[in-house]
């Protein structure tokens, strides 16, 4: 029989005031971009003021603007990118988590790709891109941005596969089923929230770059953070305009990782080499 210490008085106030002191350091600049999104210029040049009367030119301005174009290039391109990344990666993790392919040395070379500058690759991207007349669109930015998701996405999906019982499967394929049959009606419905949290996971990668869609994407295909970083312009920061930008681009980031939490833990520790 375990015995628990009872927590004391001193270690719970000590979890409160860690626990309030996390939450202060997490949302102040997030409050901070909201006041921010309200205030005038002349506002602005005070920041630590909580006292202002609150405007909404920033909002219309943005929202009239180029943003919400901006916001549909970051979702095909993330929409895209991650289609692409379950349509490939889905059969791979399969592979490696099922059958072995390639050993421990593949599972663990699979996020090679991640510790690549993004330099190293950005240059023969653009040039693939110049020689098929598709640069300045979102297709070389698509591209780019597989090398990055489409390591991670499949990692994520080997954990999961790994938690599927074999039992599961092999007694599909006694029943009759073909391999293919018990993986799209036995084994699939098993990874479904994996395969939720990959995505998400995948598409708030894809959502949030910047350096690829900054090079690679043109005037016209520009993704929300090129877009945001645009605001700082040779006659300073629109900071109030920037602000409004910024919460167009994190609150719908912010929601998917709510939601995906729990899921997203048991991918990244999943996909390590199983004993």
């Amino acid at each position: 029989m375990k015995s628990y210490q009872k927590e004391s008085t001193f270690e719970k106030l000590m979890r409160i005031l860690f626990i309030w002191v996390v939450l202060i350091c997490v949302l102040t600049p997030f409050i901070w971009v909201i006041l921010s999104s309200l205030k005038t210029p002349t506002d602005l040049s005070k920041p630590i003021s909580l006292f202002f009367t609150p405007i909404f030119d920033n909002w219309i301005n943005v929202l009239t603007g180029d943003i919400p174009i901006h916001f549909v290039n970051s979702f095909i391109v993330g929409f895209v990118t991650v289609g692409i990344s379950l349509l490939v990666g889905l059969p791979a993790a399969y592979s490696i988590s099922q059958f072995k392919t390639g050993g421990n040395l593949t599972r663990m070379s699979i996020l090679i790709s991640e510790v690549v500058p993004s330099a190293v690759l950005v240059v023969p991207i653009f040039l693939v891109s110049y020689y098929m007349e598709v640069n300045g669109t979102i297709l070389p930015v698509i591209l780019a941005h597989l090398t990055f998701i489409l390591p991670i996405v499949t990692w994520f999906l080997i954990g999961f596969f790994d938690a599927v019982p074999k039992s599961l499967e092999e007694q599909a394929m006694i029943d009759g089923c073909t391999r293919f049959e018990a993986f799209i009606k036995i084994i699939l419905p098993q990874v479904l929230p994996g395969i939720g949290a990959a995505s998400i996971f995948g598409f708030v990668l894809s959502w949030n770059d910047m350096f690829y869609a900054l090079i690679l994407g043109g005037q016209d295909t520009q993704t929300l953070p090129v877009a945001i970083a645009g605001y700082n312009t040779f006659r300073g920061v629109q900071l109030g305009e920037m602000s409004v930008a910024i919460l167009v681009s994190a609150i719908p980031t912010i929601i998917i990782s709510f939601f995906i939490q729990k899921h997203l833990i048991k991918g990244m520790g999943g996909g390590a080499v199983k004993g």
